[in-house]
């Protein structure tokens, strides 16, 4: 259980027990294992994987039983959220996918004419499947792709930007898609969505933090307070001025508890007898954070750095 941060702005507040990133971090409720057996059930019916990440953590955003379910079925792995990561480290990841990974494609589910992309690599992936298996390279029937990935990566957004309108519940919280569901993207493409899965295993409870973060974790499994205040120290060490920036604070503190009173008291999150609100505050940290609002993150760095 975090600590919880003690609410005085006098003291110099630390926390101790979240900080211990080296214990495994583990996420899979019975729900996600029925998916993953769907997913198994249902290859046979598709043509094509789109296998959905975030591209500020694309190879934690992976799943290695997903990829050992779908076994030598075509698959495209499709690195979302390009819009929300560093540049520079997204310059490297891009690089490294190059030289590691043909069939990948990176993309802001929210830009339509980007995801079209998807489309046209999915029909360039299956056909040339065909021909090397002595097939036809023709359209003489649909297509049919299946999309899975972690929780919150953005697979209902990216469903409605393919579709051109909102046909799938869509908005920030892991879970959204309970059941597979057939949609028709064209003509002759059908796509079958698929509920959320996390990996079995998560090494290091720093890679759960990650997770925690960008939302593909809950945010009631570990609590608000513990995830807002991993995401202010880790821009503490990494991009102070953004924290800065987004809150107005002229001379900043320097520990994660007293930064997170002052942005309540810069944002009048302030509760009787002049106390900081901070459910308050940790709440519009994580929901800056996960819209952009304070930078651009990439967590995960390339193996080529």
């Amino acid at each position: 259980m975090a600590k919880k941060v003690k609410r005085s702005y006098s003291e110099d507040v630390t926390l101790t027990e979240y900080r211990d990133h080296t214990k495994a971090f583990n996420w899979f409720p019975g729900h996600m294992a029925k998916a993953m057996k769907q997913v198994g059930d249902k290859l046979k019916m598709v043509d094509i994987i789109l296998e959905l990440r975030d591209a500020r953590i694309p190879l934690l955003s992976g799943n290695e039983d997903l990829k050992k379910l779908v076994g030598n079925k075509c698959r495209l792995v499709v690195l979302n959220k390009v819009n929300l990561s560093d540049p520079e480290k997204l310059a490297g990841w891009k690089k490294w996918f190059e030289e590691n990974e043909k069939n990948h494609i990176f993309v802001n589910a929210l830009d339509r004419n980007a995801v079209k992309l998807i489309t046209d690599k999915a029909r360039e992936i299956v056909i040339a499947n065909r021909i090397a298996s002595g097939g036809s390279g023709d359209k003489v029937r649909k297509f049919r792709m299946m999309m899975v990935g972690l929780p919150n990566t953005g697979k209902s957004t990216l469903i409605n930007s393919l579709r051109g309108r909102k046909s799938a519940k869509c908005g920030d919280k892991p879970g959204l898609t309970q059941q597979q569901q057939w949609i028709k993207v064209d003509s002759d493409m059908e796509l079958l969505d698929t509920p959320g899965i996390m990996p079995r295993r998560i090494d290091t409870r720093q890679e759960g933090m990650w997770l925690c973060a960008t939302h593909a974790i809950r945010d009631s499994i570990l609590g608000q307070e513990e995830v807002a205040c991993f995401v202010i120290e880790y821009l503490l060490k990494y991009f102070p001025e953004k924290i800065s920036e987004r809150y107005s604070l002229e001379d900043m503190a320097s520990t994660v508890g007293e930064v997170l009173e002052q942005i309540s008291f810069s944002r009048g999150y302030i509760k009787k007898k002049g106390v900081a609100d901070f459910d308050r505050t940790f709440a519009t940290v994580l929901s800056d954070f996960r819209k952009g609002e304070l930078g651009l993150v990439t967590f995960e760095n390339s193996p080529m750095i």
